[in-house]
């Protein structure tokens, strides 16, 4: 047995044993309380214990019941009208002590019987966060298995997209690389993606056919790449994009034009292949906001009624779950039922939640993190932005960079964040109808235990990659 395995296996107390490429768990109690620091020694380790740590959690939260799985059925349901429109599933990007941040959002779920409800990770995230997919997963299920949930759990690829300037300068390497991205998170178990090819859409074309017809394209042959890559029995949730923040609101004419163009393309591509579970569309949102120059965040209108026109038209004649909101964060919460009366499907948090990991740090720890960016985010910052402006924008970018000192924050100081956070979570998933939606994903989510191969975990890690042109 090698250093690293008996390093990993005293930390949890000898409660799991390695049998070969296989994970028991001998002792349930002592594993839940002990398995945050596998999560822990995984997101901070460089070594080859990191991957032994993330095999090990996911192993083990298999065998006490909790694993990836696909929304997609439940999706499907959703359109052709057998799972009822009283919810709006949330999906949460959980960027800063993520391990702790799921805690507190599965603490949420249990209080309210509440399954429908993703963790997302955006391309663009991986970078600025310092996580992988395999360490992003890692941290849920651990925070799973500590607070005792069993089940599916829908961990997804948020923005999985397409740069700009890396396709016009090396078109066929940009796709080759969201190409190996997905490879990589389906081995970590991200079994929802959102392929994002909505960046080349080209507006200045005369035509909607001809503004959306790379976009199509380009999401039926990454749909194709995912199917040949799933695991035997999960169909995963696959999201289309046609625009999700911007100035001008989605179309009903768009939504149809890269319904259809994608549709024609997969059939040629791979004509017995499953489609689309749902589409981002464009309602007036932006990510993270708009912020004034004394630091408050704009006040944001969206287009409710283009949700839930696009959506009808979504389920109706493409058999979708409807559309998916992005950049919600920033809209009031008297507002947030809003989503489910209009029949959205899937809607997206992230900032806010960044925004009270800043609240909540000891000041002297926050004030470090900002003169870091005063240094290394200088190059970002533009003539006329206020401090306040120039802070709120840039400060995801210490996420990474301050991940070991997040983690050894006093315990008081965490568990105060993870407070905060669990009472937000706590507050959306009443707003989102959460209540009780675990009977739908147990009714139409099928089972599907995948195990991990060890060879996606110790291998050497992933190099972080220049995202700054990419959305979250």
């Amino acid at each position: 047995m090698s250093d690293h395995i008996k390093s990993l296996l005293d930390l949890v107390e000898n409660s799991i044993a390695l049998e070969g490429t296989s994970v028991r768990v001998l002792d349930e109690a002592k594993f839940r309380a002990n398995v945050g620091k596998l999560a822990e020694r995984s997101a901070l380790a460089a070594d080859e214990s990191a991957g032994w740590a993330r095999f090990f959690v996911r192993a083990a939260a298999l065998e006490l019941g909790a694993y990836p799985a696909s929304i997609h059925e439940l999706y499907m349901a959703r359109g052709r009208g057998d799972a009822p429109m009283t919810f709006s599933t949330p999906a949460f990007n959980l960027r800063a002590l993520s391990h702790h941040a799921a805690r507190a959002m599965f603490r949420a779920a249990k209080k309210i019987n509440a399954g429908a409800f993703i963790f997302e990770l955006a391309r663009s995230e991986m970078s600025y966060t310092a996580q992988r997919p395999s360490e992003y997963a890692t941290n849920i299920l651990a925070a799973a298995v500590a607070e005792g949930y069993a089940g599916p759990i829908f961990i997804q690829g948020d923005h999985f997209q397409i740069s700009v300037k890396k396709y016009q300068a090396d078109s066929a390497a940009e796709v080759q690389a969201v190409r190996d991205l997905c490879v990589e998170a389906i081995a970590a178990g991200f079994f929802n993606i959102d392929v994002d090819t909505s960046t080349l859409v080209d507006i200045s074309l005369p035509t909607v056919a001809e503004q959306q017809a790379l976009n199509s394209r380009l999401s039926a042959e990454l749909s194709t790449f995912i199917r040949e890559h799933e695991p035997q029995g999960v169909t995963i949730s696959i999201g289309g994009e046609i625009g999700e923040v911007g100035t001008e609101n989605s179309t009903e004419p768009e939504l149809r034009t890269y319904m259809d163009g994608y549709n024609a393309n997969l059939k040629q591509l791979a004509p017995k292949a499953t489609g689309l579970s749902k589409i981002s569309v464009l309602t007036g949102t932006s990510h993270g906001g708009t912020v004034l120059p004394d630091g408050s965040i704009a006040e944001v209108s969206i287009a409710f009624d283009v949700l839930r026109d696009l959506s009808r038209v979504a389920r109706k004649d493409y058999g979708m779950g409807g559309t998916v909101q992005h950049g919600a964060s920033t809209v009031p919460e008297e507002n947030f039922n809003k989503f489910v009366q209009n029949e959205a499907l899937e809607v997206h948090l992230a900032t806010n939640f960044m925004t009270m990991f800043f609240d909540n740090i000891p000041a002297d720890f926050k004030k470090e993190m900002y003169a870091w960016l005063d240094v290394h985010a200088a190059a970002d910052r533009k003539p006329n932005m206020t401090d306040e402006q120039f802070y709120y924008k840039l400060r995801k970018n210490a996420v990474g960079p301050f991940k070991a000192q997040s983690y050894a924050l006093p315990e008081a100081d965490k568990e105060k964040l993870s407070a905060a956070w669990e009472a937000q979570f706590d507050k959306l998933f009443h707003l989102l109808g959460m209540k009780d939606t675990r009977k739908y994903v147990d009714q139409f989510v099928k089972p599907v235990k995948v195990a991990p191969a060890l060879e996606d975990y110790v291998k050497q890690e992933t190099a972080a990659e220049d995202v700054s042109d990419l959305s979250d």
